[in-house]
């Protein structure tokens, strides 16, 4: 009998003494799923894009199509660019939970420098589309594809600047706790671009290319 009372005792004594879970949620998870909510709406930009590219691809208008513009060796280095930055992007955020300043802003810039090759070559490929009379005015499928590979191009410039601000900060003020909030939203956004430009990627050109 003292046995069978003392384990009511002790279960009720173990209850009391767990820890309560009540209250708002740490800052950092507010804010990681705040953003999350923006990402999921910047996908159903993208997604509305990719359908109507998916309607258009075959509105040429007598003109050139995708067996004629599209270098897959180009595309295929400008892709690799992207997902190395993320990568770098990755080893950034690692050094930023460690606190440790110099990996990095190392990160940081290696990031930055792959993002900016990526958008030279976009860049390069949207001028040469032009001079060879391809430009968003030519047809539907090409007024398509700009709208769509610029718009993830115009997110990647934004992301670069956004950036550069954060390298700023940190070198500035440190690692806060608001610094570090906002250099969460840039991670998931920098890493969302690369998401999306697998798509885009798999999507505009190899299924141009090769279907």
């Amino acid at each position: 009998m003292t046995v069978s009372a003392a384990a009511p005792n002790a279960a009720s004594h173990d209850l009391t003494e767990m820890p309560s879970h009540k209250g708002p949620a740490p800052k950092r998870i507010v804010t990681g799923y705040g953003f999350w909510i923006f990402l999921l709406s910047d996908f159903v930009i993208f997604s509305c894009l990719f359908a109507t590219w998916g309607v258009l691809v075959h509105a040429t208008d007598g003109g050139p199509t995708t067996h004629d513009l599209f270098d897959l060796k180009t595309v295929g280095v400008e892709t690799a660019a992207l997902l190395l930055s993320s990568y770098a992007c990755g080893m950034a955020s690692l050094a930023a939970e460690r606190k440790s300043a110099i990996p990095f802003q190392l990160a940081m810039l290696i990031t930055a420098a792959l993002g900016a090759v990526f958008l030279g070559f976009e860049i390069h490929e949207f001028r040469d589309l032009v001079e060879r009379g391809a430009g968003p005015q030519r047809s539907a499928f090409l007024s398509a594809f700009f709208t769509l590979v610029g718009c993830h191009g115009l997110h990647v410039t934004l992301g670069l600047l956004w950036l550069f601000t954060m390298m700023a900060q940190v070198m500035a003020k440190g690692f806060r706790g608001d610094i570090e909030r906002r250099l969460l939203c840039f991670f998931l956004f920098w890493h969302a671009l690369d998401i999306i430009w697998v798509g885009i990627f798999t999507a505009v050109y190899l299924y141009g290319v090769y279907l």
